[in-house]
């Protein structure tokens, strides 16, 4: 069996694939490089430069390695950017999915894990959110993302795809090991922006609206350590492969941590204070967003390895330390 991992030289994905190769997988990564970096694809996987919505091209990998299942992380994820440009993200992350989905069925690709979000939700009140609570998402990113989350239930039904839709609360941390972290340009990751201005590669640090229904006025997120993300897929491929029903679940530990929250967490790790600026609210942020993540847990038997907000800050600065040598 060989896998197909779509946007394996960005965040996410190069820690899929190094999480792959761990396990003993044989992994094919697809990756434009518009935000992913070659140098990021650990050695030992197949690394084919390329659209996931270029037909031809997937249709041929497919064929060529005897793809049996596609782990689907290639998007455009910022959601104030979606605002601004909806029909980039219609079309870089539904449009280009459903074109990648035509050929897995196409080729026989028998298991399809979707990178989904929990953007799909909305504005929720501040109780952890199972999965079975109504979506109504407040930017074209959770739009483009809650559509493909439908064609690929549809898709699957008629052809007999099996599937996980994998909805992501907020990542960040990077690889316990060095091997590979956030290298992304202009990054917007709240985490990964703090460590910046702790290091001093960023001029300060901009909180968007303090004025949100919160204890302390801030956004409020549930934040998963990348390293534990990647290890859900591959319980989720597990559970497929062994015969387990198509699932959407979430991805979270069930606590919430605001921004100043988080600030705090970085001064700690980085033993240094830095400039912090009041900004506006940003188009499409809900004010406080935490993961139900029973399901993941009873239906994997999946459980944390690093759901310590300290502990995962530390990784996020270390990655940045490197980064700023170079």
């Amino acid at each position: 069996m060989t896998i197909l991992i779509t946007g394996g030289a960005g965040y996410i994905g190069s820690h899929m694939v190094l999480a792959a190769l761990d396990a003993g997988e044989k992994v094919v990564v697809l990756d434009n490089l518009v935000t992913g970096f070659a140098d990021a694809v650990a050695p030992g996987a197949t690394f084919v430069t390329g659209n996931v919505s270029d037909r031809a091209l997937t249709g041929r990998l497919i064929a060529e390695h005897g793809i049996t299942e596609i782990l689907h992380f290639a998007a455009s994820t910022v959601v104030p950017e979606s605002v601004a440009d909806p029909v980039k993200y219609y079309s870089n992350n539904t449009a280009a999915t459903l074109a990648l989905l035509a050929e897995a069925v196409a080729g026989g690709v028998q298991r399809f894990i979707f990178s989904s979000t929990a953007a799909v939700y909305g504005e929720v009140d501040s109780r952890p959110v199972p999965e079975q609570h109504p979506t109504a998402p407040l930017s074209p990113y959770g739009a483009s993302k809650l559509m493909i989350e439908t064609m690929l239930r549809d898709i699957a039904a008629a052809h007999g795809l099996h599937y996980g839709i994998l909805r992501y609360f907020n990542v960040a941390g990077a690889d316990p090991q060095g091997r590979c972290g956030q290298s992304t340009r202009d990054a917007t990751h709240l985490i990964k922006v703090a460590c910046q201005a702790a290091i001093g590669t960023r001029p300060a640090f901009t909180i968007f609206g303090e004025d949100y229904d919160t204890p302390d006025g801030t956004c409020i997120r549930d934040f998963i350590h990348v390293s534990d993300l990647a290890d859900v897929h591959l319980q989720m491929l597990r559970h497929l492969r062994g015969g387990g029903q198509s699932e959407t679940l979430n991805c979270g530990y069930g606590r919430g941590f605001s921004v100043r929250n988080i600030l705090d967490a970085v001064r700690r790790a980085a033993g240094t204070d830095f400039p912090v600026v009041i900004g506006e609210r940003r188009p499409g942020d809900a004010s406080s967003v935490i993961a139900d993540p029973a399901r993941l847990q009873s239906v994997l038997g999946w459980r944390a390895r690093h759901d310590d907000i300290d502990g995962i800050v530390a990784t996020a600065l270390a990655w940045e330390k490197r980064l700023g040598k170079g």
